[in-house]
C-alpha cells in the first residue's frame, strides 16, 4: 500500500494537483482550493494544529501518513510537512489507500 500512496502523491505533483509545504497548504485550504490535507509524521505540534485547523474550517479531511517529511519529499520532489490535495479524484483515492493501510496495521 505503501508504494501506491506515495505513487499516488508523486502523480498529483507531476499533475500539478498538490500544494506543498505549510503556508502553501494552508492558502489552498483557506482559498477552498483543497480537498484533502496530507500531513507527515514528523511536523511539528504547532504546524499540525494550523494544517488541522485550517482544513476543519472549510471541511476538509486530513490524512496523517506514517512517513516522515524526507519520505514524503523524496515520492513528491520537494520536502514539505503538509500537502494540500487540490483534486477531488486524487483526494478520493489518497484518503482510500490511507484507511486501507490503516486497517492493515
Amino acid at each position: 500500500m505503501e508504494d501506491k500512496l506515495l505513487s499516488l502523491l508523486g502523480l498529483a505533483r507531476r499533475a500539478g494537483k498538490l500544494a506543498l509545504g505549510a503556508d502553501a497548504a494552508e492558502e489552498a485550504l483557506r482559498g477552498g482550493k483543497a480537498a484533502l490535507a496530507v500531513l507527515a509524521a514528523d511536523i511539528s505540534p504547532r504546524t499540525e494544529e494550523a494544517a488541522r485547523r485550517a482544513a476543519a474550517q472549510h471541511g476538509v479531511p486530513v490524512c496523517k501518513l506514517r512517513w516522515t517529511m524526507d519520505r514524503l519529499g523524496a515520492a513528491v520532489g520537494k520536502r514539505a510537512g503538509v500537502i494540500a490535495v487540490k483534486d477531488a479524484g486524487f483526494a478520493g483515492a489518497i484518503a482510500a489507500l490511507w484507511q486501507t493501510a490503516a486497517t492493515e496495521e
